[in-house]
């Protein structure tokens, strides 16, 4: 028989290997998906344009939104671009979920598998640095197996890490490099569709087969999928496509123009044209979260990062204080603290009271009071002086006495009286009879006999 001491020792190593276990447990529940599973979720999308890539990552942490968009697209299948999302406005969905139906293919296929969409945006919230390394580690894999380049739809590239300006301790590093997936004409987006069991090559886990869902009746399909890669009609959009992912920081970045300019009546004020994005507890609806993820968590993390990007990011900020040393400017708050209370204050009432005191005096009184004097009594009546009396004067007695008198005695500039007037137009009317008479056919007279009379007298020219 076991002694008393003996069964309390074992009970301790008990107690002591049970909590080691709990202790394991927990320690492994903190990541709600593992590897295998998050490659398996990600097969789907892994391979799409990295801006369409960040609407879906966005869209499906909001399930709800997710399920009711994906009705509205099957609903309207011709609706697409940024006609459909001006279309949905009014619709109590996230703007996410809102620039999913400019592609109704996208849409119709989240919503044929809600429990996939809830689980990407579960992994997505509690798990934003895992999911991207999923991501990576398929594109490496369609890569290799020839089944990833650019073609004339997308851009595939392979960027590298640039040279970090903020360490944070608490973050995984990011790989060295990354593939990039940008769509060749920033405006069109071809939605990839591919069977995944094909284009990564041999699949990594066997026991995790990768999700599979085909377009939906009615839309663009071709045969290359069994193997490869088919790019069905690209869409056109200006402004729906407001995401992008951002690699290196390990989250999903806003452009804030194209943003504004499809959600006009929930625009973001903001001086920097690209922000972080921040889950949105408000429209999780009822959907619980899980993991490690909880509504008080998100809204922390949100407002942290509002206020983070409010005041700049940490180089923005170094290079600020930078400049301001440069100038001469302390940043140190300490020294900031003392010049505000002492040497500010000091500062302040000296140049107020004393040194504006005197200027204020010196050039009200003296300077600004003998300049009136001399520019007003001197200068401008000297100026008065010599203009309206001599000069004015002296072109007043030359024009008026000796050129008018000059104008008046010319002939040219005479006038006649109106006797001289009458005379000179008689004399005219007599000269005109007198060539008219002279101009007529006198008469030959029969001479004797009868009453004769003697001959007219003859009138002559220039007689009265």
């Amino acid at each position: 028989m076991f002694t008393r001491p003996f069964h309390r020792l074992w009970r301790a190593a008990l107690a002591l290997a049970l909590a080691v276990s709990a202790q394991a447990v927990a320690q492994s529940s903190d990541k709600l998906f593992t590897p295998q599973q998050l490659d398996q979720m990600t097969a789907q999308i892994a391979l799409f344009p990295d801006a369409l890539l960040s609407q879906v990552l966005m869209a499906s942490t909001y399930p709800s939104d997710v399920a009711a968009a994906a009705a509205w697209s099957h609903a309207n299948p011709d609706q697409k671009g940024d006609e459909a999302v001006t279309r949905v406005a009014n619709e109590p969905w996230d703007p996410s979920v809102q620039s999913l139906v400019a592609f109704p293919q996208v849409a119709i296929m989240m919503g044929e598998k809600p429990d996939w969409v809830r689980d990407l945006g579960d992994a997505f919230l509690a798990q934003p640095d895992d999911v991207m390394d999923s991501v990576q580690r398929l594109r490496a894999a369609a890569q290799k197996a020839g089944n990833l380049s650019s073609n004339e739809q997308v851009i595939v590239k392979t960027e590298t890490a640039p040279p970090p300006t903020v360490i944070v301790q608490t973050a995984a590093p990011p790989p060295p490099q990354v593939i990039v997936i940008e769509q060749r004409s920033p405006d069109v987006i071809f939605v990839p569709v591919y069977n995944p069991t094909y284009v990564f090559g041999p699949w990594m886990w066997p026991a995790y087969p990768p999700i599979f869902i085909p377009p939906p009746p009615g839309f663009w399909f071709s045969t290359a999928v069994a193997t490869g890669i088919a790019w069905g009609i690209g869409i056109g959009v200006r402004n729906a496509m407001w995401g992008n992912v951002n690699w290196w920081g390990r989250d999903v970045n806003i452009n804030v123009n194209r943003w504004n300019n499809i959600n006009v009546n929930n625009r973001i004020t903001n001086v920097n044209n690209n922000v972080r994005w921040n889950h949105n507890v408000n429209n999780r609806r009822d959907v619980p979260y899980r993991g490690n993820v909880s509504r008080d968590d998100l809204r922390r993390r949100a407002d942290a990062s509002n206020r983070e990007q409010y005041r700049g990011r940490d180089a923005d900020r170094q290079r600020a204080q930078q400049a301001l040393q440069n100038r001469g400017v302390s940043t140190d708050r300490a020294a900031l603290q003392n010049v505000d209370r002492s040497q500010i204050q000091n500062r302040a009432q000296s140049a107020d009271r004393s040194q504006l005191q005197n200027r204020a005096q010196s050039v009200d009184r003296s300077q600004v009071q003998n300049r009136a004097q001399s520019v007003d009594r001197s200068q401008v009546q000297n100026r008065a002086q010599s203009v309206d009396r001599s000069q004015v004067q002296n072109r007043a007695q030359s024009v008026d006495r000796s050129q008018v008198q000059n104008r008046a005695q010319n002939p040219a500039f005479q006038g006649v009286s109106d006797r001289q007037a009458r005379s000179e137009i008689n004399r005219g009317n007599a000269n005109r009879q007198a060539v008219q008479q002279s101009q007529r056919p006198q008469a030959n007279r029969p001479s004797g006999g009868g009453g004769g009379g003697s001959a007219r007298p003859q009138v002559q020219r220039g007689q009265r």
